[in-house]
C-alpha cells in the first residue's frame, strides 16, 4: 500500500472533491483562436509570463515557461487590439486581426536612466514604501466584488519525468481588497491523471489546490508572509528601478536578518511609483533550517522518511484595469528530497502550480447559489483522465500554454486511453 505525503504551500488542511458531475459541452465555435510565442528582440529568448490583455475587455493571458500563448478570443472582439506587457521592456500594442498565428512576437527592454535620482526624490526607505503599499490596498486595488474565471495547472514530477497532471477551470469569487471577508473558488471543470508508478511507494499530494496561488496575493493575503509584527524580522533595501506599462517600478528586495534561525522568505517586490501598488512579487523561503521548513509543508508522513525542502519558490502577478490593480497569476514550486531510511537513494520530487486569470467581471451573484460547487482550502483534485481524449475539453476557456514537457505527457496520458 502506498504511503501519503501532504505538502502545505499556503493553504492547510485536506479532503477530497468529487468532479464527476461537472461538464461542459462546446457546440459552436464562436472565438478564434491565436498562437505565438514573446521574444526579446535582441537576443530572441523566450518572455516568460509575459501578460497579454485584449482591449476593451477583461480578457487576457500570460506565456508559459517556453514564452509561448494560446489566446481564444471572441469573435466579437476582433477588430480589438492585443497589449503585450512585460516588467523592464516596452508595451507592445498589435491588431488582432493583423496577428497571424505562430508568429513571434518581439519586445524592446525599455531603459531607464538616472536610477539612483528616481529613488532619493522618494523620499522614505524601503521598508517605508512596503509598508505605505501595504496600507495602500484600499485606494490602489479594486474595491468590487469580482468573479474572475481562472486556469489552474498543478504537477508532480519525480526528477524529471512526470508523475501527476492537473487542470482545472475555476471561478474565484473576488472579495474588495478593502474587506476582511476570504475569496471563494468555485469549480467549473477538471481533469487529473496520476501515474502512481512512478511515485514509488510513495503518493504525493499538493493540498489546497487553486487556494495555495490565490494566498500569493500579498495585498489580499499579508499575513501570509508580511504580519503587522512579522514585518520587523525582515531587512528591505532598494534595488535598480525598472519600468512596466511605461511607468518607473521601484524594486524593493528583503530578506530575514541574519539573527534569525526560524525559515522565512527572501525575494523582490516590484512596486508601481505612482500608485505605489505592489505590480508583482517573486520570492522564496529559506530552507537552509531543514527541520523547520519540513514542519512548514509537511502535513503527514512515514515514520521511516526523511522529508524536506530543497527550495520553495513563489511568484505573484498583478494587472492594472480602469485605474485600478488586481490579482492576475501566479506560481509556486516546490522540491523535497525523500530519504527512506537504511536506503542508499533519495528521490526528489518536484511539485509545480500555477493559476493564471482570464477574464473577470464584477460580481451580483450570491455565493450561496453555487454552494455545492464551491472547493475549500483542503482541496486535492480527484483522477479524471478521461478529459484528456477530448482535444476540445475546454471549449472556450482560455488556458495557460502547455509546456513542452507538459504538452508531452498529455500527448502520453492520450496514448494510454486509446490503448484502454
Amino acid at each position: 500500500m502506498k504511503t501519503k505525503i501532504f505538502f502545505k504551500t499556503i493553504s492547510l488542511c485536506l479532503t477530497i472533491v468529487s468532479i464527476s458531475t461537472l461538464g461542459y459541452a462546446q457546440i459552436d465555435q464562436n472565438y478564434k483562436e491565436i498562437e505565438g510565442k514573446i521574444i526579446d528582440e535582441d537576443t530572441k529568448s523566450p518572455l516568460i509570463f509575459a501578460d497579454l490583455t485584449v482591449s476593451n475587455s477583461n480578457i487576457s493571458t500570460v506565456t508559459n515557461g517556453d514564452g509561448e500563448f494560446l489566446l481564444k478570443i471572441p469573435l466579437t472582439h476582433l477588430k480589438e487590439t492585443l497589449t503585450i506587457s512585460y516588467l523592464g521592456y516596452q508595451d507592445k500594442i498589435l491588431y488582432i486581426e493583423n496577428i497571424k498565428n505562430n508568429s513571434k512576437i518581439t519586445l524592446t527592454q525599455a531603459y531607464t536612466e538616472l536610477s539612483a535620482i528616481n529613488i532619493t526624490s522618494l523620499k522614505m526607505s524601503a521598508k517605508q514604501l512596503v509598508l505605505e503599499t501595504l496600507k495602500n490596498k484600499h485606494s490602489a486595488y479594486t474595491n468590487n466584488s469580482t468573479l474572475m474565471t481562472a486556469f489552474y495547472r498543478e504537477t508532480i514530477k519525480k526528477r524529471r519525468r512526470n508523475a501527476s497532471l492537473s487542470e482545472a477551470v475555476v471561478k474565484i469569487h473576488k472579495q474588495p481588497y478593502s474587506s476582511f471577508r476570504k475569496d471563494h473558488i468555485e469549480l467549473i471543470k477538471a481533469r487529473k491523471s496520476t501515474n502512481y508508478s512512478k511515485l514509488d511507494t510513495i503518493a504525493l499530494k499538493l493540498q489546497g489546490g487553486p487556494f495555495g496561488n490565490l494566498y500569493t496575493d500579498i495585498i489580499k493575503y499579508p499575513e501570509y508572509i508580511f504580519t503587522d509584527k512579522g514585518i520587523t524580522d525582515y531587512d528591505f533595501s532598494f534595488g535598480e528601478t525598472t519600468q512596466i506599462n511605461n511607468n518607473l517600478v521601484y524594486v524593493v528586495n528583503f530578506k530575514q536578518k541574519e539573527h534569525l534561525n526560524e525559515p522565512l522568505y527572501y525575494g523582490k517586490l516590484f512596486i508601481d511609483s505612482k500608485t505605489l501598488a505592489l505590480t508583482s512579487a517573486v520570492y522564496s523561503l529559506n530552507v537552509e533550517n531543514k527541520e523547520l521548513s519540513s514542519q512548514m509543508y509537511i502535513r503527514k508522513k512515514p515514520r521511516k522518511v526523511d522529508v524536506y525542502p530543497t527550495e520553495a519558490s513563489y511568484r505573484v502577478n498583478y494587472r492594472t484595469s480602469n485605474g485600478k490593480w488586481h490579482y492576475a497569476y501566479s506560481n509556486i514550486a516546490l522540491t523535497f528530497k525523500v530519504n527512506w531510511k537504511g536506503k542508499l537513494f533519495n528521490s526528489v520530487y518536484t511539485l509545480s502550480s500555477e493559476m493564471a486569470i482570464t477574464d473577470w467581471e464584477l460580481n451580483e451573484s450570491k455565493i450561496a447559489n453555487v454552494k455545492s460547487q464551491l472547493l475549500q482550502p483542503t482541496t486535492i483534485l480527484t483522477d479524471m483522465a478521461s478529459g484528456f481524449s477530448d482535444p476540445r475539453f475546454w471549449g472556450e476557456y482560455n488556458i495557460i500554454e502547455p509546456e513542452k514537457s507538459i504538452e508531452s505527457a498529455i500527448k502520453k496520458i492520450q496514448k494510454q486511453l486509446k490503448r484502454t
